[in-house]
C-alpha cells in the first residue's frame, strides 16, 4: 500500500510518489536479483528532490517485522541494514519516499567477501565524450588482467564499470586491487584521469573512484531511480551502445526505461554467473605496474 501516491517527488516532471512506485513495480523481476541479500541505504527525500533529503542505513525501530535485515557493526554498535527480499519489501522502502537504493558490494551471508568489485568514473564536467572513452580504456585494461566488465550508466555524471567475482577474494584485498587497478589506470593518462577525492584538486580531470569497494561502502542499484532532475535511472547498457556513442550517463529515465527492459531485458542477467577469481589478475596486476 502506497500511502499518499499523489505527493510530488520530481516537481520539475510532474513526477509523483505513485508514479515512482509504479516504475520499481514494473521493473522488479528484473531488478531483484542485483538486489537480493545485499545491505541497503536508503537515500530518501520526504519533500521531494527540491528539498535536502537524507540517507539512512539503520532500520532497527518502527519498522515492520516481516522486513528482513542485517546486523552490521560498525564503531561503537551497531547498524541494522535493511534488506530488499521481494516486490513487497521493495515497495515499502520506495513507501518510505526512498528514491534511490545504494547497495553493498556484497550479499548475505559472506559480507566480507563481495561478488562484484566496482570503478565509479566520476568527470568535473558534463563531456559525456570524455567519460565514454575513459569507460572503455578501463575496460580495456581490465580485459589486459583477464577480467570481463560490464557497464551501467550511473543516472548522475558518469559510468559505473562492474567486475563480477567468485565471492572468493577478501574484501580487504578487494578493495587494495581495485585501488591499484585505478593507480595504474590513471597512470596512463594522468592529464585527464585523477585519483584525487577532492573536487578542488581534480583540475578538470575525470574521477577514477575506486572507493566502492570497501566495507559497508555502498554504489547505486542497478536499475535505481536517481534523486535528479528528469528522474534518471542508473541502466545496465552494452559496450557497444557506449562505444557509439549511443548512451550517456543519463540516457535512461523511470519513465523510458520500461519500454528498454521491454525490447533489451536485463543486460546483466548472465552476469551473475560469470564471476571471476582474482588470483592471476592480482598476479599480473603487480608486473604491470612494476
Amino acid at each position: 500500500m502506497i500511502t499518499h501516491p499523489e505527493k510530488v517527488l520530481f516537481p520539475d516532471d510532474g513526477i509523483t510518489k505513485g508514479d515512482l512506485a509504479a516504475y520499481y513495480e514494473a521493473v522488479a523481476a528484473v531488478m531483484l536479483p542485483h538486489l537480493r541479500g545485499r545491505p541497503v541505504t536508503m537515500e530518501r527525500y520526504p519533500a521531494g528532490i527540491g528539498e535536502k533529503g537524507f540517507w539512512q542505513k539503520d532500520v532497527s525501530k518502527g519498522f515492520p517485522a516481516w522486513l528482513q535485515r542485517v546486523e552490521v557493526p560498525k564503531k561503537g554498535g551497531v547498524v541494522h541494514h535493511p534488506v530488499v527480499t521481494d516486490t513487497r519489501s521493495l515497495l515499502w522502502m520506495t513507501n518510505q519516499n526512498t528514491i534511490t537504493q545504494h547497495v553493498w558490494t556484497s550479499r548475505l551471508p559472506r559480507l566480507d567477501h563481495p561478488d562484484l568489485c566496482v570503478f565509479d568514473l566520476d568527470p568535473s564536467t558534463d563531456d559525456a565524450a570524455a567519460v565514454r572513452a575513459a569507460a572503455i580504456g578501463l575496460r580495456d585494461l581490465l580485459a589486459e588482467l583477464a577480467l570481463p566488465s560490464w557497464i551501467k550508466t550511473s543516472g548522475s555524471k558518469g559510468f559505473h564499470i562492474v567486475v563480477p567475482l567468485d565471492g572468493k577474494t577478501p574484501i580487504g584485498a578487494v578493495a587494495r586491487f581495485a585501488n591499484a587497478v585505478g593507480t595504474v589506470f590513471v597512470s596512463l593518462a594522468a592529464d585527464r584521469l585523477t585519483q584525487e577525492f577532492s573536487k578542488a584538486d581534480r583540475g578538470g580531470r575525470i574521477y577514477v573512484d575506486t572507493g566502492r569497494n570497501g566495507y559497508g561502502a555502498t554504489f547505486a542499484a542497478a536499475y535505481t531511480v536517481r534523486a535528479k532532475r528528469g528522474a534518471p535511472v542508473s541502466a545496465p547498457c552494452t559496450w557497444e551502445e557506449v562505444e557509439r556513442g549511443e548512451v550517456n550517463p543519463r540516457t535512461f529515465t523511470l519513465r523510458s526505461m520500461p519500454d528498454r527492459l521491454a525490447k533489451v531485458g536485463d543486460l546483466w542477467a548472465g552476469m551473475r554467473r560469470r564471476g571471476r577469481s582474482l588470483k592471476r589478475p592480482i598476479e599480473k596486476l603487480r608486473r604491470l605496474s612494476a
